[in-house]
């Protein structure tokens, strides 16, 4: 073979392979959310650079455990909500469906809240307003059906990284400190607390459905000829995705720490714009604020498909997905108008979450490992290992990040 036809048969083969992506990047809306800015922020203005492993190893287990999800959609042609519907009895398939929708309108709420700040950050629009606008726009989104959804999806993430990232090149780190940050170690027990909520709150249980069933509807149930180069795409996309989800994470971690270390009122999302404007200047904090609203439009027109893949999966019974969105909204909404704390309420959401974490992390490593379900492509053994101690590590992470809440 000739070198320029070689070079063609390379081209050809990863313009396939660009072909099939998709899904991932579409998933990874559920990882730069409104709560993953204040986290990170806050990580950086606390404590600079000591986290940045914390992130760095977040992202190896998402994407180990997004590339499983995508795997059961592609081999089964199913949805893990699916896969449960005719595994469980009636009443456990009852019961499991009540939390994954209870995780469901978590996840709304604290998107929602994050776009109501936006706005007001933006134009200044009360919380209560802003909230309304962010629910109609979303529904909008989701009103484009689910090819046109993807596309919207990936074009707000687009923005979102830009945003973000742009913020960072007002004040980049030095190399010195960075490589600094990706040495594991602690400083007492705050940065135990943030540690935990960065690494627990990494793989949301949504994210674990709305994969599987964007791969299985993206390519069906895959014949076994095609499956190794469809993995092979599947492994790129998911690359792709959390790496650009980490990069936006970890800018946002690299802003607090370079602007924002040992500034007073950092704790909030509205102190962080703040002080961003205060040292980095108005083109900084603007990015930041724009790159947030379409974080909380991104993620909450995602967290409403993961719904309507939850009912649909579990019950085999779907409602518009426009009544779905003003349904879920309810609590957001309502939490809003009684005048609560934003931050607050984007706390208390997160540890809602933490309660659904296992239901979808542990199904799906045990679907992954069967013979049965996944043939030739179930779970090697080094996979499960490192699969199994990844759930293990959010699991108990999300327990102790769930009693340091409750007990102060």
């Amino acid at each position: 073979m000739s070198a320029g036809t070689e070079v063609g048969s390379r081209v050809t083969r990863w313009r396939g392979i660009a072909l099939l992506m998709g899904p991932a990047l579409v998933a990874s809306a559920a990882y730069v959310d409104p709560g993953n800015v204040a986290t990170n922020t806050s990580a950086g203005a606390q404590f600079g650079y000591l986290l940045v492993w914390v992130i760095v190893g977040a992202n190896l287990i998402a994407a180990l455990l997004q590339f499983l999800s995508a795997k059961l959609g592609i081999v089964t042609g199913q949805s893990l909500p699916q896969l449960l519907r005719e595994r469980l009895p009636a009443p456990a398939r009852l019961a499991y469906w009540g939390q994954a929708e209870l995780v469901a309108m978590a996840t709304d709420l604290a998107e929602i809240v994050g776009g109501a700040l936006a706005l007001n950050l933006l134009f200044g629009i009360p919380l209560l307003p802003g909230a309304l606008i962010t629910t109609a726009v979303s529904m909008i989104v989701l009103a484009f059906g689910r090819a046109g959804f993807g596309r919207v999806v990936v074009v707000m993430l687009g923005v979102v990284f830009a945003g973000f990232i742009a913020g960072l090149l007002f004040d980049l780190p030095a190399a010195g400190d960075l490589a600094g940050g990706l040495v594991p170690r602690l400083q007492g027990q705050e940065s135990l607390l943030l540690a935990v909520g960065m690494l627990g709150a990494t793989v949301m249980p949504h994210a674990i459905y709305a994969h599987s069933a964007l791969a299985s509807e993206r390519h069906g149930r895959v014949e076994t000829d095609r499956l190794p180069r469809l993995l092979v795409a599947t492994r790129t996309d998911v690359g792709v995705a959390l790496l650009a989800a980490g990069a936006v994470n970890l800018s946002l971690l690299l802003i607090g720490a370079g602007a924002l270390n040992g500034l007073d009122g950092v704790s909030s999302i509205e102190g962080v714009h703040e002080a961003i404007g205060d040292t980095l200047g108005p083109v900084a904090a603007l990015c930041f604020a724009v790159a947030l609203l379409f974080s909380g439009l991104a993620s909450t027109a995602v967290g409403s498909y993961a719904g309507s893949v939850i009912m649909g999966g579990l019950l085999h019974r779907q409602i518009p997905v426009l009544v779905r969105r003003l349904i879920t909204a309810i609590p957001a909404l309502t939490i809003l108008a009684v005048g609560a704390d934003p931050t607050t309420a984007l706390i208390y959401s997160q540890v809602v979450l933490s309660f659904g974490i296992p239901f979808a992390l542990i199904p799906l490593l045990i679907l992954t490992s069967q013979r049965s379900v996944m043939g030739e492509a179930r779970n090697k053994p080094a996979t499960i290992v490192a699969a199994g101690a990844a759930c293990v590590l959010i699991v108990v992470l999300n327990l102790v990040l769930l009693g340091l809440t409750f007990t102060g």
